[in-house]
């Protein structure tokens, strides 16, 4: 049997470049969360307090409210004016996995940041125990893994096919979702001992089975899981010069099985690269389009990436729907309701609110 010749891969890893992308948004998002603490401190004091305006960004932390204003759009063409800021993240968020993956888990999400750096240090510490990796058992990873899609299931279910126009529209202009983000604020800063509880069981498991929340439970990554199929760029094995070292799929965090499969097709590939750093072997694992075969340069990935994003959120804030229009005086009165601000919990209180809406009750 003629022996491969092996050409060794030079090319520079990526990985550095996705560690200073992810980096950037987590600060922005830091930075985000301060300004809003600032702004909730202000309607808090009923305006006697310095003022700080409400930073618009917050609204990405608001991905139910962003879908309903995306569905809304769909319905009348309009942008709701609760949360603007927020359909334009979504859609620039949609917008990079239809091109590049589900490259936003893993170079631009703030949560599939932290779950990572976990997974590190909880992959150092389980090594030095056990002198291996440990995994979840496949007879238990795949109805674990359906759980986030039943949680995408029943929003898509409940927003999409159960809500009627009128009772979206009623339940958008109201002041449960307008008051979302500070609701959100609220929970997190006054969270109760059962909620410490399960974050804490979440941060556990996160470190004996890497991205636990992200694998499992994110209804988010799920939604894009899906986009991600429709992307025309794909990880694509040459099996002429692989050397089946196994070394990509050993790279590779959502323990996809890259040395066993001619192109990686996967709801669980975060488009991290990982895999083709690791690969040893000149051309043999590469991102791909499609439909011709074209190779694509990982830098121009990444950029790409950046580019996709930042484009759509720009034409948000230049076309003037970016910040709501609401006054900083509905705030300050709201707030002092904010604990009694209620929303429907089941397809039933949907449906009582569908009736509602029909006799303008």
């Amino acid at each position: 049997m003629e022996k491969k010749k092996i050409i060794k891969n030079l090319e520079k890893p990526i990985q550095k470049y996705r560690f200073y992308i992810q980096t950037a948004f987590a600060l922005l998002c830091i930075w985000i969360g301060v300004e809003f603490y600032l702004f909730i401190n202000y309607i808090n004091s009923g305006d006697a307090a310095n003022y700080f305006g409400r930073p618009a960004g917050v609204e990405g932390f608001l991905p139910i409210s962003a879908l309903m204003s995306i569905y809304y759009f769909f319905m009348t063409g309009e942008i709701h004016p609760a949360h603007p800021a927020g359909f334009f993240i979504l859609l620039g968020i949609i917008a990079v996995s239809l091109i590049f993956g589900k490259a936003f888990c893993s170079w631009m999400c703030p949560i599939g940041y932290i779950s990572e750096m976990i997974g590190d240090f909880g992959e150092k510490i389980i090594y030095k125990l056990f002198k291996r990796k440990l995994k979840m058992p496949r007879w238990l990873d795949y109805p674990l893994r359906s759980l986030k899609y039943l949680l995408m299931g029943f929003f898509v279910y409940a927003i999409f096919f159960t809500m009627s126009a009128a009772a979206l529209k009623f339940f958008l202009d109201g002041d449960y979702n307008v008051m979302a983000d500070v609701k959100m604020y609220h929970f997190f800063a006054n969270m109760s001992q059962f909620a410490l509880i399960v974050i804490a069981v979440l941060f556990g498991l996160s470190i004996i089975i890497r991205n636990f929340w992200c694998r499992y439970l994110c209804p988010y990554g799920a939604l894009l899981g899906i986009v991600s199929f429709f992307s025309p760029t794909k990880i694509k094995r040459n099996l002429d010069s692989c050397i089946d070292c196994g070394l990509c799929a050993k790279a590779c965090p959502s323990s996809i099985k890259v040395d066993k499969v001619k192109r990686v097709i996967s709801d669980e590939c975060s488009s991290c690269l990982s895999c083709v750093d690791a690969c040893p072997v000149k051309d043999t694992l590469e991102v791909k389009t499609i439909w011709f075969d074209k190779k694509i340069n990982k830098k121009y990935i990444a950029v790409g990436i950046v580019v996709i994003y930042i484009a759509v959120i720009s034409i948000g804030i230049l076309s003037g729907n970016w910040k709501n229009k609401i006054p900083d005086s509905y705030y300050i009165e709201q707030y002092k309701n904010i604990d009694n601000l209620g929303h429907p919990t089941s397809t039933n209180d949907i449906k009582k609110l569908n009736e509602e809406t029909q006799t303008g009750e």
